[in-house]
């Protein structure tokens, strides 16, 4: 993934899109703000999520985190790597560690998400 062909979300997920398909993960601002990531805990395959809709959990040495949908769809591909090694997120963010593929029903929806820049400004809003 690129992330700067890529959405982001204000908690730090961010999406790919690819035809129909979006892509999901976390930034690496979120793997450094959580840590070492032990434990990654996601939804089945064919499972329907609605935008913003919690749709996993994310386990780290420092805290336990929700994963939100940033797209509403249907989940066709969960990323089976980073369930047996969690620790693949905190290596590889925006390639290895994706977390779940979704075949959307809004492509719409996209455009509520901050483009890479904006997701750049609102960083440096969190950390002033």
């Amino acid at each position: 993934m690129v992330p700067e062909e890529s959405k982001f979300t204000k908690d730090h997920e961010w999406v790919f899109v690819e035809d129909e398909i979006a892509t999901i993960g976390i930034s690496d601002y979120a793997t450094g703000e959580l840590g070492d990531i032990v434990y990654v805990e996601l939804p089945e395959v064919d499972t329907e999520v609605q935008q913003l809709d919690p749709i996993g959990t994310i386990e780290a040495v420092k805290t336990v985190a929700e994963l939100f949908s940033p797209v509403s769809g249907t989940i066709v591909e969960i990323n089976d790597a980073i369930m047996e090694n969690p620790e693949t997120v905190n290596s590889s963010p925006f390639g290895d560690g994706w977390f779940i593929k979704i075949k959307m029903d809004d492509p719409g929806e996209l455009d509520a998400l901050f483009s890479y820049s904006e997701y750049q400004e609102f960083l440096g809003e969190q950390t002033e």
